[in-house]
């Protein structure tokens, strides 16, 4: 005999709702009511979004005030100085007059082109600091239309990166057929952002291994100190144009501060990327000579500013992508210093040796 079940009009529930219950049966769990869970899609973990900045109120700022009051006091100084010269110059001579007057004319333009350099410099990275932070809540919010949004200022911003037209190209194909917004911001770091990673890691590991060679071979302390911030300042200004960013002086000196503050934030070398990891898990003493173990130290802290300015300077936060580590650096590192360490050992009395051996004649 057939049960008769009752009939009743279809409805739809929202699994996240608070009363969503499930009942299970009686001969599992004691017929308990569980209530369901959602889970999250990803992982939150990833991606950390940094909170607004907090200062007092202050309505006035004294210091920026006095620093503009004292900048015009100087300009104005320069001004009336330049004017006296060109004056006294009219008066000497005509001639040395114009040419005074053309020098000046020439210097303000130079100026003004530099400080519009400058600006724009600044625009940019602070464009790349907007989208990096745009793009972490858009993974957090799921929104789908600013995720577009980003999605097509990340375009505009690699416009000029030729390398890239085929990946913006597969982008623009598939943002029709994506409807969450999280997915859409990591289909875009992983079409823009893989193959402009792999040369970021390849710069960084090629400062840190002309580092730690050329440390190790300098005679000097000082030499040493200097050519590792040389060799930071241009490891920082390339990645800051390969990402397109491409600041200026001025850009770049505020770049260099924002990686130097977030190195103290970090705690300067990770828990799990520490120099005793690194020196005993790759066995550096085993594998080089003493000559270049300092060297390989230099290496080490130069690899390691150059990803925290990865972390700085990319315009979108590591989500769908996997962060490079200071280990992945230093194993291309230690493997190049381990050949060229071949190369140094490498005695010529065995050339010699084999040169002296007898040669046997053919027969």
């Amino acid at each position: 005999m057939s049960k008769t079940w009752q009939h009743r009009a279809p409805a739809a529930f929202r699994l996240d709702h608070d009363r969503a219950m499930v009942q299970l049966n009686k001969e599992t769990a004691l017929g308990q009511p569980v209530q369901l869970q959602p889970e999250p899609d990803f992982d939150a973990a990833v991606v950390m979004l940094r909170d607004a900045p907090r200062s007092s109120p202050r309505r006035v700022r004294w210091g920026g005030l006095f620093l503009s009051a004292l900048g015009g006091l100087v300009l104005l100084a320069a001004s009336m100085a330049v004017t006296s010269l060109i004056a006294r110059l009219f008066q000497y001579n005509q001639g040395l007059g114009w040419l005074g007057l053309a020098l000046a004319a020439l210097a303000v333009l130079s100026l003004m082109v530099i400080a519009i350099r400058e600006t724009l410099g600044l625009l940019r990275l602070a464009t790349v600091e907007k989208l990096r932070d745009r793009a972490a809540a858009m993974i957090v919010s799921d929104d789908r239309v600013e995720a577009r949004v980003l999605v097509h200022q990340l375009l505009h911003l690699t416009r000029r990166m030729p390398h890239l037209a085929r990946s913006r190209a597969n982008l623009q194909s598939h943002l029709g057929d994506i409807i969450d917004g999280a997915d859409m911001v990591r289909l875009a770091e992983r079409e823009l952002m893989a193959s402009l990673d792999q040369q970021a890691r390849t710069m960084i590991a090629t400062a840190a291994t002309r580092v730690s060679v050329v440390t190790a071979l300098s005679p000097r302390a000082v030499v040493d100190v200097l050519y590792v911030l040389t060799s930071a300042l241009v490891l920082l200004r390339q990645l800051a144009f390969l990402y397109g960013a491409r600041p200026g002086t001025v850009g770049l000196i505020r770049l260099a501060r924002l990686v130097v503050v977030h190195l103290g934030i970090t705690g300067g070398l990770a828990s799990g990327d520490s120099l005793i990891q690194q020196m005993l898990g790759h066995g550096i003493a085993a594998k080089l000579s003493a000559r270049l173990g300092e060297g390989v130290l230099n290496g080490l802290v130069t690899a390691r500013f150059g990803l925290a300015a990865l972390d700085v300077i990319r315009p979108m936060p590591f989500a769908a992508l996997s962060r490079p580590t200071l280990r992945d650096i230093m194993s291309e590192l230690l493997r190049s210093l381990g050949d060229r360490d071949e190369d140094h050992q490498y005695s010529p009395q065995s050339d010699a040796d084999h040169d002296e051996s007898p040669l046997v004649a053919p027969s």
